[in-house]
């Protein structure tokens, strides 16, 4: 069986989304108590459509082929800028960090699954190898390579919605791969492309943000490190992340680029460590090999 080839430059685009999504983590860490999880993702969104705004706003004239596709982008918008967004951020307030990342490395399972019930695509021998021993290592990162730590793990109801938001994200991403009624104009427009995906999107994250501060559980302290905090998660982890996970699925396909994903958790650990002062250890290393070879692994023809 043949699989696309991760050359030098999707490698890159697929590894900088994980890079950038571990710094939204971090950063998420540090304004939790300012501000409440569906007002940051609806603020994050908000300066995200006014940055892109000036190389985007034709697809939103009235005229734009963008409304005759109308249900598509909504679709897309749902899954991945508001849906996963929202479970992502339920599942940190009922469920520990731990238990989100660990269910979260279940991607590139989810991948596989939904490519073979959905896109009629065969899951090789090699491909479940290469996810087995890429969750093996997101495990030895949770774990501090210490057996002990992973078996106090205990699963709660709200971990699946870590489940749902990575089953999501699996379906969006095929359905990047596969276009269905895009106008051209706007799929060979990277801009464009992921506009008209933000501008449902905010409709989205507007629905749960209302809905978070009607329940009284909104909150949001303005201030200049709050500023500097919202300024780089519009930059960074929505519209660059988006943009190069956008290209790199188009290069490698839905399954391979699953397993990127798992470097997220490991890039967290190296960034909060660096914040933290700590210095890294060895397993981490051995994590990123175990994750590395299961992404070589699974994309070899």
């Amino acid at each position: 069986m043949s699989h696309p080839r991760v050359t030098p430059t999707a490698a890159l685009l697929l590894t900088l989304p994980p890079v950038m999504w571990a710094g939204n983590a971090v950063v998420g860490r540090v304004v939790a108590d300012q501000v409440s999880p569906m007002t940051l993702n609806l603020l994050r969104w908000s300066i995200a459509f006014v940055l892109l705004l000036p190389l985007a706003a034709p697809v939103l004239h009235p005229s734009s082929p963008l409304w005759r596709s109308w249900r598509r982008f909504a679709g897309l918008a749902l899954l991945a800028i508001g849906g996963y967004n929202a479970l992502l951020y339920l599942s940190l307030n009922t469920s520990t960090p731990i238990n989100v990342t660990l269910v979260g490395s279940m991607t590139p399972v989810f991948m596989l699954l939904i490519g073979r019930l959905f896109f009629a695509k065969a899951i090789s021998a090699r491909q479940w190898f290469g996810a087995a021993l890429s969750v093996l290592g997101v495990m030895v990162v949770l774990s501090r390579g210490q057996l002990d730590v992973l078996l106090q793990v205990r699963l709660v109801p709200g971990d699946l919605y870590m489940l749902l938001a990575s089953a999501g994200w699996s379906l969006y991403s095929w359905m990047l791969a596969h276009p269905t009624t895009e106008p051209s104009s706007i799929r060979s427009n990277w801009s464009a492309f992921l506009m008209a995906q933000i501008v449902f999107g905010l409709g989205w994250s507007s629905l749960f943000a209302g809905s978070e501060w009607a329940l009284g559980l909104g909150r949001f302290t303005p201030s200049w490190p709050m500023a500097a905090a919202l300024l780089f998660i519009a930059v960074c982890p929505a519209l660059l992340a988006y943009r190069a996970w956008g290209a790199g699925v188009a290069r490698t396909g839905p399954s391979v680029a699953g397993f990127f994903i798992n470097l997220t958790p490991l890039f967290t650990a190296l960034l909060s460590s660096v914040f933290l002062g700590e210095v890294p250890h060895l397993y981490h290393a051995a994590a990123f090999v175990m994750i590395v070879g299961g992404i070589a692994v699974s994309s070899r023809r």
